[in-house]
């Protein structure tokens, strides 16, 4: 009888082991080429398996993704509950950091696999699309949850802008650490910290943001229309979740007509990117050409990108699509972030030295200002519940003031 209960225990430690094994294999693949590009055969030849022994476990590709999917949701609640053992806001959210960046120390000294991102989620079909966004919004809550119970409607709608960073930062994390060394991992941990605990603004700063009226190129505007529907339907269901025909029918036109303004898919998805790109640069360029304080234009900067992020027609293309595109395509679309970014970080420096802009590490804020623009499209349900200028002041606030100023309730 001992022998046979061994043999069992055995037995169930080895299928567990291999479906790990099949599940670490599947998130890499969905990193790689989002979740509908992702094969069994490609899963199997990861870990060393044919194509049958894969469909032992998961009988349906679409049931990996979810397994995939799932398992990421459940790390992140661990991660949470085990933050939420911490005092005060500021503590469970920096326990919170330091968690992700032990996950990704791990990762890197291969002790542990990365998990799936979670961009795909919406991608997927009922009712496995129900089960994961309610799991999701489970990720949310609890991350709302590290600031405590609100007390009022606008501290929940506060809390909301300020999860929704964090969460987003972490998940940008693994795109930017790479460029340090792996010993300074944790120096960067500490800067973004800093950058959460106290914001960049400087100690007069004030949240005054001016208009700035940023155009497209109207020469061509079916090529334009285009580029607006597939941006917003690449942002909501991924880079394959979002077909040619969807897109067409969208705009009430025909495939043919797609194929007028542009080649391909990817093309497609490039010209996107560039029109993002070009937005973001344009409002940076026009900061710095009407002059004023660092610290003013950066404010005016965000102030309308996030205008364009909350509008029900215009937005900038998120970075997740990228999983999709060739790498050689990939690649310059990342060179153009980064130069972005390099921007931002510029802007950064110079507000330290006149003083409008607190001392930070300016790489790491610029970053971080790269993602918590990024994904603010994913909040403008959010947003259109209250006067456009609030919504951006309250998500600004985030990061220019840090996660646990309140000032911005009081505008």
């Amino acid at each position: 009888m001992g022998d046979a209960r061994a043999e069992e225990t055995t037995s169930t430690r080895r299928f567990r082991e291999k479906r790990d094994a099949i599940l670490a294999a599947a998130a890499e693949a969905i990193n790689e080429q989002s979740a509908k590009g992702m094969t069994f055969a490609d899963v199997a030849r990861r870990v060393g398996l044919n194509t049958t022994s894969v469909t032992y476990y998961f009988k349906r590709k679409e049931d990996l993704a979810a397994a995939a999917f799932e398992y990421t949701l459940d790390y992140l609640l661990r991660m949470l509950d085990e933050a939420m053992r911490a005092d005060t806001p500021a503590e469970r959210v920096e326990a919170y950091l330091r968690l992700n960046m032990a996950r990704l120390e791990r990762i890197e000294q291969d002790e542990e696999k990365p998990f799936a991102v979670l961009s795909d989620l919406r991608a997927t079909e009922d009712p496995v699309r129900t089960r994961l966004m309610a799991g999701w919004r489970e990720v949310f809550r609890r991350t709302r949850n590290l600031w405590g119970q609100p007390s009022s409607r606008a501290h929940t709608d506060l809390a909301s802008a300020r999860a929704h960073v964090l969460l987003e930062n972490t998940f940008w994390m693994p795109v930017w650490l790479p460029r340090y060394d792996a010993d300074q991992w944790p120096r960067a941990c500490d800067r973004l910290i800093d950058i959460f605990r106290h914001g960049i603004a400087g100690p007069d700063a004030r949240w005054s943001p001016q208009p700035i009226a940023l155009t497209h190129d109207d020469s061509m505007p079916g090529r334009e229309a285009f580029l607006l529907a597939a941006t917003r339907l690449i942002n909501e269901l991924g880079y394959r979740g979002a077909s040619v025909q969807r897109i067409a029918s969208e705009l009430n036109v025909t495939k043919g007509s797609f194929y007028h303004h542009l080649d391909a898919k990817d093309d497609l998805v490039a010209a996107c990117y560039r029109r993002s790109f070009d937005t973001i640069a344009a409002a940076q360029r026009q900061a710095d050409e009407r002059g004023g304080s660092q610290w003013q234009r950066l404010s005016d900067t965000v102030a309308a990108l996030l205008d364009v992020q909350f509008s029900e027609h215009g937005s900038l293309l998120r970075t997740t699509a990228l999983s999709g595109l060739p790498y050689e395509t990939r690649d310059a679309m990342v060179e153009r972030s980064n130069r972005i970014a390099r921007r931002f970080a510029g802007t950064i420096s110079d507000g330290i030295a006149e003083g409008t802009i607190r001392s930070v590490d300016s790489l790491i804020a610029a970053q971080s200002m790269m993602a918590f623009l990024n994904a603010a499209f994913d909040m403008r349900k959010w947003a259109w519940s209250m006067p456009r200028d609030r919504a951006v002041a309250l998500y600004a606030s985030t990061l220019m003031f840090g996660m646990f100023d309140d000032r911005a309730l009081e505008g």
